[in-house]
């Protein structure tokens, strides 16, 4: 899929846990691991604005594409 997420890098460089994202987004541990390790093949805009609005960062620093 030329979709990338790029979930980790951005949690890593704001040094949050998966546990702690999830807790704040208010999705599950579980669903927000797949959109981590990108075995998702969609995401909610919600979920998306969330995990935006609780990294401080834009959707292109999560999501890229790769021909």
């Amino acid at each position: 899929m030329p979709i990338i997420l790029r979930l980790d890098r951005v949690m890593a460089d704001r040094k949050i846990s998966l546990n702690e994202l999830s807790e704040r987004v208010g999705i599950a541990n579980v669903n927000l691991s797949k959109i981590k390790t990108g075995k998702v093949s969609a995401i909610r805009f919600s979920t998306l604005e969330a995990i935006c609005r609780e990294l401080d960062c834009q959707p292109g620093d999560i999501l890229e594409y790769q021909k």
